[in-house]
């Protein structure tokens, strides 16, 4: 009877399908402490079933040993841009067809995935190519991180997403709510709807000039305040969270009291705009990899057309500065880039830049995650290591406390139970 006893816990071990993790080091990003020699036990549904101290025996359990490696949440970038990255005016092809632009988002979800980064928000789209790829990779019909993305960004005519911008007169269709371009209250609550039509998850807007839109100004308000409020007020009809590009102070504090939950960029962020966002709970997306590389790339002749060549040149060189005094004031910090004006796969440089204008180490990645998941409202489900969570679950090799270069090493990629990286 013994026999059969143990033969029957020997089968069921052998037949056990939780998957077991030893992390020699795993960062717990709720309280903000490395903690040594751990066990993480992910059920069948990806979920994370049991976190212990020590290494548990791992016999029975499909098993990663990640002992010399430092394991953390799985990574959030909360401004990417599939489907595009920015070349010199030289190398810009004639004409780039939109199926194109599909297939090398699926090269660039790849990229992102393997760099960690398990969650994404793609803000602002030329079409339907964000909410597409978000429901193939869902449905494992293409590899990369989930996907939350606002669609077509709303503009001003004129504005920064004004896809007419640069375009003969006659060369265009004049564009409205469905296509992104929207004027007064009336228009707003359409272009919102519209979004909600198409399938997206938020809503991005356009308050202030741009500096790779073909427009004079980087930074000018370009939303009265009666339409930033009514861009929020019909956001909240659809349960949409609303992203706003921001260069200049005067747009984004209109954004800011209209009630939106985040700013990209805030390069000419001044004050009293930082106490407005403090007051209202608004997050900054710094997007630094973005103005560092157009800084540098205004310095090319030839790689910028004229009429961006300046702004890139003014606004560049400023997004770091604003952040550091941002964070040292108290704003909320999500995590961010702007891939796809730079390289997609080079998301990692953000962190890098975070710390040099100011952030510790761990805060960096926990921009990159909890409060990350918080600015999504996936907080419950994802953004931690805990038990009860989706196990999106990453490693890099070496100590990214005490070297935030590490984050470039990422040797392990898990993302809802599933690995798909492992080196």
């Amino acid at each position: 009877m013994k026999f059969f006893i143990t033969l029957l816990l020997l089968v069921s071990s052998l037949l056990c399908s939780d998957t077991l993790i030893h992390a020699g080091k795993y960062i717990d990003v709720i309280n903000g402490k490395v903690i040594s020699k751990s066990s993480i036990i992910i059920d069948e549904k990806g979920v994370i079933k049991e976190i212990t101290s020590g290494y548990k025996n791992s016999r029975g359990y499909e098993y990663y040993d990640l002992k010399d490696k430092t394991v953390m949440p799985g990574l959030m970038d909360m401004h990417v841009h599939f489907g595009q990255e920015y070349l010199s005016k030289a190398e810009t092809p004639v004409k780039v067809e939109k199926e194109y632009s599909a297939i090398a988002a699926v090269k660039h979800a790849k990229l992102t995935l393997d760099g960690g980064f398990t969650t994404v928000r793609q803000v602002g789209d030329s079409g339907f190519i964000a909410i597409s790829l978000r429901d193939a990779i869902a449905k494992g019909d293409a590899i990369g991180p989930r996907i939350y993305t606002s669609g077509k960004s709303l503009a001003t005519t004129g504005g920064h997403a004004d896809h007419t911008n640069g375009r003969a007169f006659g060369d265009y269709v004049y564009p409205d709510p469905e296509s992104g371009v929207v004027n007064g209250p009336y228009e707003v609550f359409a272009g919102v709807r519209q979004r909600y039509k198409d399938g997206a998850d938020g809503i991005k807007i356009t308050v202030t000039g741009g500096v790779l839109s073909l427009a004079k100004s980087g930074d000018n308000p370009q939303f009265t305040q009666e339409e930033a409020n009514a861009v929020v007020q019909a956001a909240k009809d659809y349960g949409f969270w609303v992203a706003v590009h921001a260069h200049g102070a005067e747009g984004m504090k209109r954004a800011i009291r209209a009630g939106v939950d985040s700013i990209e960029h805030g390069t000419y962020m001044d004050d009293e705009a930082m106490d407005l966002m403090i007051e209202n709970g608004t997050y900054l997306v710094p997007t630094i990899s973005a103005g560092e590389f157009v800084a540098d790339k205004s310095k090319v002749d030839g790689f910028f057309p004229d009429i961006i060549r300046p702004k890139a040149a003014a606004v560049g060189p400023q997004i770091g500065g604003t952040f550091g005094k941002a964070y040292r004031r108290g704003v909320k910090i999500a995590f961010g880039t702007d891939v796809g004006v730079q390289a997609h796969g080079t998301n990692w440089k953000e962190f890098v830049y975070m710390k040099q204008y100011g952030m510790p180490e761990m805060k960096t990645i926990i921009s990159a995650t909890i409060e990350a998941a918080k600015l999504l409202r996936i907080e419950d489900k994802l953004g931690s290591i805990e038990v009860g969570k989706i196990a999106d679950i990453i490693a890099v090799s070496g100590d990214p406390i005490k070297d935030i270069t590490s984050m470039e090493n990422v040797v392990f990629v898990m993302k809802e139970g599933k690995v798909y990286k492992n080196n």
